[in-house]
């Protein structure tokens, strides 16, 4: 088996992360990333890019991170214990954009690679990654868009990719405690290393390549549409679920923080302004319902032939 080429996928982790961010700021017209780099004590480091108070973007965040470390945490092995005794390396870009206006969705993307060593055996590694796409209001054009380009971007890997990864997403993104998913899904894989490493890097890279495809078609459509009160509070209540999923499920997040990662660049994801209300419920044959009833239900929106 071809061994992992780190370094290619480094190189190839910091050019998206750069293609991404000109792309992001190209489609805001007015914000611009700020970035910092940083270093921590176990090994490692990253750079971590933020754009905030935009012209179309509230907030933003796309990561680069590549850490290590002599030892996973027992929480990180519990379920796979030929890591245990392993050092480790973690590497990838993490994304998330929070539109201010409610009509745009935010949007995840991550793409990352996991790499396990011990002396005088084979290396354990993976790719892992997708995204998703988070509306508040829904639109049929959107979704069907959003999912033709993740087909298109899995149709040379083989028949099954899409659906089995759509199929996956919507499991993940799924908050438990309040039986809803988090959006419309989109893709999400993980564990992944059949095929080899170089077939595995050509779909990581296809995936990657095609988030901006997927996504600024949308923020075009939709971010000069006009918008009240009402939609920007349904907007910050629908927040209120991203940040419950994060925190409660996500396992990038919780292994940043488990494994002693940087805390601002791990709840970057967050968004800057975000509300709850208690025992909140939509009026009956409203958009907020339609979005509910119609949109968060794990349809299928394409066609996979």
């Amino acid at each position: 088996m071809t061994a992992p080429d780190i370094e290619a996928v480094k190189a190839y982790f910091l050019d998206l992360q750069d293609r991404i961010c000109e792309g992001i700021e190209q489609a805001d017209g007015k914000g611009q990333f700020f970035e910092e780099e940083w270093q921590r004590e176990e090994g490692g480091g990253g750079r971590t890019r933020v754009m905030t108070n935009g012209h179309h973007f509230e907030k933003g965040g796309v990561n680069f991170s590549h850490v290590m470390g002599a030892e996973l945490p027992a929480s990180a092995s519990a379920s796979r214990p030929e890591l245990a005794g392993r050092s480790f390396q973690a590497l990838g870009v993490s994304l998330v954009m929070h539109p201010e206006n409610p009509y745009v969705p935010t949007s995840h993307a991550n793409v990352r690679m996991f790499v396990a060593e011990k002396e005088g055996e084979e290396p354990i590694w993976w790719f892992g990654g997708g995204y998703d796409l988070t509306p508040y209001y829904g639109f049929d054009e959107d979704c069907i868009h959003w999912h033709t380009v993740a087909r298109d971007a899995c149709k040379p890997f083989g028949n099954d990719v899409y659906s089995d990864y759509k199929s996956w997403c919507d499991r993940y993104f799924y908050l438990k405690h309040r039986d809803e998913p988090r959006g419309v899904g989109g893709l999400f894989f993980d564990d992944l290393n059949s095929g080899g490493f170089d077939r595995c890097f050509e779909f990581v890279r296809a995936i990657g390549d095609s988030y901006l495809d997927a996504y600024l078609p949308i923020v075009d459509n939709r971010k000069d549409m006009s918008y009240g009160a009402r939609e920007r509070d349904f907007q910050l209540y629908r927040r209120g679920r991203y940040v419950e999923f994060n925190l409660v499920f996500d396992r990038g997040t919780l292994f940043g923080l488990q494994s002693g990662g940087r805390v601002e660049s791990i709840l970057m994801s967050l968004p800057p302004l975000v509300k709850w209300e208690y025992n909140w419920k939509a009026e009956p044959g409203s958009d907020e319902a339609r979005l509910l009833d119609y949109y968060l239900t794990g349809r299928d929106w394409v066609e996979e032939a």
